[in-house]
């Protein structure tokens, strides 16, 4: 509750994000009153009227899009709301344009996300923040890259402003969001950290979206409304992909889970192509639960599923069977290279020291049964059965081992 301190979720974060964000956010508060800023007119108002009209109606339309995509997010999220606050960024004087930022972080808090647990009131001020110093830098890049370049023609002048705009907003951004998840999460991988393609895509999108809202706003200031539909269909179209991720991944380690594995195998013995599967089982994991505890064991599958998907190709498919169960799909290979793959992850894994807390596992050991189509039968059933009979053997035989039942040569 925001009354009683003592409850408020940020005193559970680390102290060196506390210092962090509390920083940042005095940085925040004290530099746009420090830098150098025209009065706005009365255009300037108008604009800044219909920049907060469009991205409050956008949000209105969007709150069960936003709110399932809060409830599906990962690491990073990419916030719509980017459109109107980059435009305003451009075409504002810079009061104007933090203060549109205020206002409508406040009107998403207040009408999406002040019920979600996932969102709790100081990750959005922190938020807010970013984006408040995002912008910061817009109008002053714009301007420095448009007189250094007087020699060109106006519009591909304004083009490259924008652009360059668009990568200090960017750049801004990621880098705040950066450094706090990793003062909060220190394991995360780069990939956590920064998003995929898809991500980042999606958010150099929104600022392009920006840029043209900014360009509309300044020529035909009443036509901005036409840009509120396409946000929404595209903030559903995300949603939908975030959707379909979700039916396909294993939520605990981030693989394909059985279901979307067994549909990739499947169509790759519907081309009629060669291919190999490793049956990858951890040795002795239960230990790993009984003597650190089941958030150990978790971080510990998840640390091993990464450390798959290291191991193989863009091409090769990594799920996860269910417990300390993983399967890999390797296509186009034959025996010998299937059996090479897998040595490689066995001692991957072995060289693994998984720390969680207090806790630091290592010893790790796997065994891996490996099958190949068509040597193991025609049949998807039937290379899974040979890859899991090898497992079998390989447990039989001592563990931590690479077995298959054909003869590599």
């Amino acid at each position: 509750m925001l009354v009683r301190p003592a409850n408020w979720a940020i005193r559970r974060l680390p102290p060196a994000l506390i210092a962090f964000t509390v920083l940042v956010e005095l940085v925040a508060v004290v530099l746009p009153f420090l830098l150098p800023g025209r009065p706005p007119t009365g255009g300037d108002w108008l604009r800044f009227g219909v920049l907060l009209t469009v991205g409050v109606v956008q949000a209105e339309l969007s709150r069960r899009t936003e709110r399932m995509r809060r409830f599906l997010a990962s690491t990073v999220h990419v916030n719509m709301t980017s459109v109107w606050i980059f435009a305003g960024a451009v075409d504002l004087p810079v009061g104007l344009a933090v203060t549109l930022t205020v206002v409508l972080f406040a009107h998403l808090w207040e009408r999406i996300w002040r019920q979600l647990a996932s969102r709790p009131a100081h990750r959005v001020i922190y938020t807010a923040t970013t984006v408040v110093l995002s912008v910061l830098p817009v109008r002053p890049v714009l301007a420095a890259v448009s007189g250094a370049l007087p020699f060109l023609d106006h519009d591909l002048r304004n083009l490259i402003g924008i652009a360059a705009a668009m990568a200090a907003f960017f750049v801004t951004n990621s880098a705040l969001v950066t450094i706090a998840l990793k003062l909060r999460y220190p394991d995360l991988t780069v990939k956590e950290l920064f998003g995929g393609w898809d991500v980042n895509a999606l958010e150099l999108a929104t600022l392009c979206l920006g840029g043209l809202t900014a360009v509309v706003l300044m020529a035909h200031v009443y036509l901005v409304p036409l840009v509120v539909l396409p946000i929404v269909v595209l903030h559903r179209g995300v949603l939908m992909r975030q959707f379909q991720e979700a039916a396909t991944t294993d939520h605990k380690t981030g693989v394909l889970n059985s279901v979307a594995w067994h549909d990739a195998a499947a169509r790759e013995l519907d081309r009629g192509a060669d291919f190999g599967v490793l049956m990858i089982d951890l040795d002795h994991f239960k230990l790993v639960n009984d003597t650190h505890g089941h958030l150990v064991g978790d971080a510990v599958l998840r640390e091993v599923a990464d450390t798959l998907c290291d191991q193989v190709r863009e091409v090769d498919a990594v799920g996860r069977f269910g417990g300390e169960e993983f399967v890999v799909l390797l296509p186009g290979a034959a025996l010998p290279d299937a059996i090479r793959v897998a040595e490689r992850i066995r001692t991957a894994i072995a060289d693994l020291t998984v720390t969680e807390g207090s806790a630091a596992v290592s010893a790790l050991s796997a065994s891996i049964g490996v099958s190949v189509h068509p040597m193991a039968g025609a049949v998807l059933e039937q290379v899974l059965l040979a890859a899991d009979s090898a497992l079998y053997e390989a447990k039989r035989g001592g563990r931590n081992r690479v077995v298959s039942l054909f003869d590599p040569a």
